[in-house]
């Protein structure tokens, strides 16, 4: 259930519950929510990256997680300070934090195709054995990328469903709402309320990441570099395209980081000299081919983005067999070192996700359908 400024937003009598996106169009005009969109966009986009000046960035006394699209951690407040994630395009942030505890689970969501299972896999540490605590919840991402006619942060063309941000911010309102939980909206800076347009009327996601601290729960728009974005960025970035194909990840978020243990586990996958291959044959195209072959938003990409795709094909040509990645087939495994960094730790089984790697994924592949390409989102 949905509530916002402590009353629920859909009542027995109210007949909008019954339309997922009747529900979204509700809560975009909601007053405390347009309000809190506002004050949300005057807020200076901070650059988060490692480095000595630590008023410029994460200094090295904070403890971070960073997670890339698809992924999902959620974090200890006694274990780590600040957990965020950026690049989303039409792909929208989810926050969800449990008021009493402070447990704080992040997910990058790329489709709605990863909503349901991907909900419950964030709430399995957030909810306790009291379910009646109210939950925190913050919606960062997506923009207008349907139609440039939009009313009140929301585009009028509901019933084709038309773009990637709308379909995917309807399924999460949607799924908050069917929940016996409580879950209370602080922010919703997504579709219109995250959109500007240039002269020829071109829009364009204002933020495409943010960074929650874990003790006060307050949300920050920020963006990354290759200092935070990690550990295992590369692979990481290659494992993401794998999951597409991979039968054992449908539905399911990428399970990336061990809240108990403060970890990175990072499931192994295999790619084979096909791979390779193909990404000899990427690495020919141009900037642009790139762009308007693998991201769902060629104009709004940021401009490392083309970089981001030839390193990973880089990898993969310069290592064609997976098993240097991942001797033994076995999940490579961070540890935070004593300067809060993230270092390479032994491999070793962790049973959660041994259970979800037993299937190998294959990396790199160029897909068939216009839907499947576009994986960088």
């Amino acid at each position: 259930m949905i509530f916002v400024a402590g009353a629920p937003v859909c009542t027995d009598s109210s007949s909008s519950c019954s339309q997922g996106h009747d529900i979204l169009t509700d809560l975009m005009k909601h007053p405390v929510l347009v309000s809190a969109s506002s004050l949300f966009n005057d807020v200076a986009e901070r650059k988060f990256s490692v480095s000595k000046d630590s008023s410029s960035g994460i200094s090295r006394h904070n403890r971070w997680v960073y997670i890339f699209q698809r992924e999902y951690a959620t974090v200890d407040p006694a274990l780590v300070d600040v957990v965020g994630t950026d690049e989303a395009t039409t792909c929208i942030g989810l926050v969800i934090r449990n008021q009493n505890s402070g447990m704080t689970s992040v997910a990058h969501l790329d489709s709605p195709d990863v909503v349901d299972i991907g909900l419950t896999q964030m709430l399995a540490f957030v909810v306790n054995q009291s379910s009646d605590a109210m939950l925190d919840v913050h919606l960062i991402g997506g923009f207008d990328d349907a139609s440039p006619e939009h009313v009140n942060g929301i585009t009028e063309s509901h019933g084709k469903l038309e773009g990637y941000s709308f379909p995917l911010c309807k399924k999460i309102v949607d799924s908050l709402e069917k929940s016996n939980l409580k879950f209370q909206i602080h922010t919703l800076h997504v579709l219109g309320h995250n959109t500007r347009r240039d002269s020829e009327g071109i829009a364009y996601p204002i933020f495409t990441g943010f960074l929650a601290e874990t003790a006060t729960g307050s949300i920050v728009p920020a963006n990354f570099d290759t200092t935070t974005r990690c550990p295992d960025e590369v692979v990481r970035r290659i494992r993401v395209s794998a999951s597409f194909e991979d039968p054992s990840w449908k539905g399911r978020l990428l399970e990336t980081y061990d809240t108990q243990t403060d970890q990175f586990v990072i499931a192994p996958c295999t790619w084979g000299m096909r791979k390779m291959h193909i990404a000899l044959m990427l690495q020919n195209l141009s900037d642009q081919e790139i762009l308007h072959m693998c991201s769902t938003s060629p104009s709004a990409e940021a401009p490392d983005f083309v970089d981001n795709q030839r390193r990973q094909w880089d990898y993969l040509i310069q290592h064609p067999d997976w098993s240097e990645t991942f001797p033994f087939k076995k999940p490579r495994i961070f540890q935070r070192a004593e300067d809060k960094s993230w270092g390479k730790g032994k491999l070793a089984h962790v049973m959660w996700l041994n259970q979800s790697s037993e299937a190998p994924c294959f990396c790199g592949e160029v897909q068939e359908s216009e839907s499947q390409l576009k994986l960088s989102l």
